[in-house]
C-alpha cells in the first residue's frame, strides 16, 4: 500500500496533523508521502492561498469570522458550495498526480483535497479517501466530500456530524492524530526552576496580541514566561526589546513538545491541533482569545468538557493564569480531564485500522 497526505498552508495545524500521520505510517514501514495540495496546482498558486488566509486573520480575525459565518450560512442552504466547484476544477492534475505516484489511498487532514479527491471518486476514479478533521466541529462543506472513513476528534461529536449530512457509517471518533514521536520527549531545555514556567504560544504563524498578553504577564504573574513566536519575526523583534528577566523569547521551535513537557501551564490559541498537542503532554492549559469561527468551537468544546479555562481578555487571561498557577487541584481537574477525553493514541490507532481494513 502507498499513501499520500493532502494538506495545504491555511494555518499550521493541518500541516502537522498530516506530518504526524506521516510519521506514524513510516514508523510502520508503510510508504507515505506528504505534499501541499495546492503545489500540486503550482507552487505560486500555494504561496498566494496561504497569504489570503495570514490576511483573513489580522484585525482580531474579522474577514475570517465573516467567511467562515458566511460559509456556515450558505452549508445551510444546501446548494453545492463554490468551495467545491473551485476544488472539482484541479481534479485533472491530482489524478495525474496520484496515477504517477501509484497511491492506493489518500488521507487529507483539509477541506479542500478532500473536495478534490471526491470530485475524483464521483467520475469513478477508483482511490481510497480518509478525511481528518482536525478542529473540535464540524466545519462547513465537510458534507460536501465523500470519505470512505471520516477521523474526527470525540464520540461526543458524532451527532453534529451526522445532522449536516455525514453518514455514521464512516465516522471514526478515534480523536485528532498526534504522533506518538511526539509524546516522547527528551528534553534539555534546562529550564529554571526557582520560579513557575508558563509557556505563551499562538500556533506556528504567532497571531494575536501577544506582545501586551506577554506585557501584562510579566507585571503581574511572578513567573518565567517562554514566548514562541512561531513564524512572526516582526512579533520575534519586538519581544526581544522587552529587558525583563523573566522573559525568554523564542520565533520558531521545532521541539514544542519539549517546552510543554518542562513549562507548569500552557496558554495557547484555541487551534484544535495544538489544542491536542497540549492535551495528550497532559499539561493544565488556558486558550486565549480565539479568533472568531472555528476557534470559538474549540475552545468550548474544551471549556465545556473541562479541558482548559477559556480567557476572552487580557484582563481575563491574566486573573485565569494566576488561579491557575495557584490552585493545584484545578489543575489536576484539567489534566484528570484530559486522559479521559483526548486519546492519545489516535494516530496508532488510525494506522491499525487501514492495516486492518484498507
Amino acid at each position: 500500500m502507498k499513501i499520500l497526505i493532502l494538506s495545504c498552508n491555511t494555518g499550521g495545524g493541518h500541516n502537522s496533523c498530516g506530518r504526524y500521520i506521516q510519521s506514524e505510517f513510516q514508523l510502520n514501514n508503510i510508504e507515505c508521502d506528504f505534499i501541499d495540495y495546492f503545489s500540486i496546482l503550482g507552487n505560486k498558486l500555494s504561496k498566494e492561498v496561504e497569504k489570503l488566509y495570514l490576511k483573513s486573520t489580522k484585525g482580531e480575525g474579522r474577514i475570517f469570522k465573516n467567511v467562515y459565518k458566511l460559509g456556515e450560512n450558505y452549508n445551510k442552504t444546501g446548494l453545492p458550495s463554490p468551495v467545491y466547484e473551485l476544488n472539482k476544477l484541479a481534479k485533472h492534475k491530482l489524478q495525474e498526480y496520484l496515477e504517477d505516484g501509484g497511491y492506493d489511498l489518500v488521507i487529507c487532514p483539509h477541506l479542500f483535497p478532500s473536495m478534490a479527491v471526491t470530485a475524483l471518486k464521483k467520475n469513478g476514479y477508483d482511490i481510497k479517501l480518509i478525511n481528518v478533521a482536525t478542529d473540535y466541529t464540524n466545519i462547513p462543506f465537510w458534507n460536501e466530500t465523500k470519505p470512505d472513513y471520516f477521523i474526527i476528534p470525540a464520540k461526543s461529536l458524532i451527532n453534529e456530524f451526522t445532522s449536516k449530512g455525514i453518514d455514521e457509517k464512516v465516522l471514526l471518533p478515534l480523536g485528532i492524530p498526534v504522533s506518538s514521536t511526539f509524546q516522547k520527549v527528551n528534553s534539555n531545555l534546562k529550564l529554571k526552576k526557582d520560579k513557575p514556567n508558563i509557556l505563551v504560544t499562538s500556533g506556528s504563524m504567532g497571531f494575536g496580541k501577544l506582545k501586551d498578553i506577554v506585557k501584562k504577564l510579566l507585571e503581574n504573574i511572578d513567573a518565567y514566561i517562554i514566548v514562541i513566536c512561531g513564524n512572526n519575526e516582526k512579533l520575534y523583534q519586538q519581544l526581544l526589546k522587552i529587558k525583563n528577566d523573566k522573559l525568554i523569547v523564542n520565533g520558531y521551535v521545532n521541539n514544542m513538545n519539549a517546552y510543554i513537557k518542562e513549562c507548569d501551564i500552557v496558554l495557547t490559541k484555541p487551534g484544535g491541533l495544538t489544542s491536542t498537542e497540549v492535551a495528550v503532554l497532559n499539561k493544565p492549559m488556558i486558550h486565549i482569545m480565539p479568533i472568531p469561527g472555528v476557534e470559538n468551537y474549540n475552545a468550548n468544546f474544551f471549556k465545556n468538557n473541562h479541558l482548559s479555562l477559556v480567557s476572552m481578555t487580557i484582563d481575563e487571561i491574566i486573573a485565569n493564569t494566576n488561579l491557575l498557577l495557584n490552585n493545584k487541584k484545578l489543575q489536576k481537574e484539567l489534566v484528570d480531564n484530559q486522559k479521559k477525553i483526548i486519546n492519545k493514541k489516535a494516530a496508532d490507532e488510525l494506522v491499525s485500522f487501514v492495516k486492518k481494513n484498507l
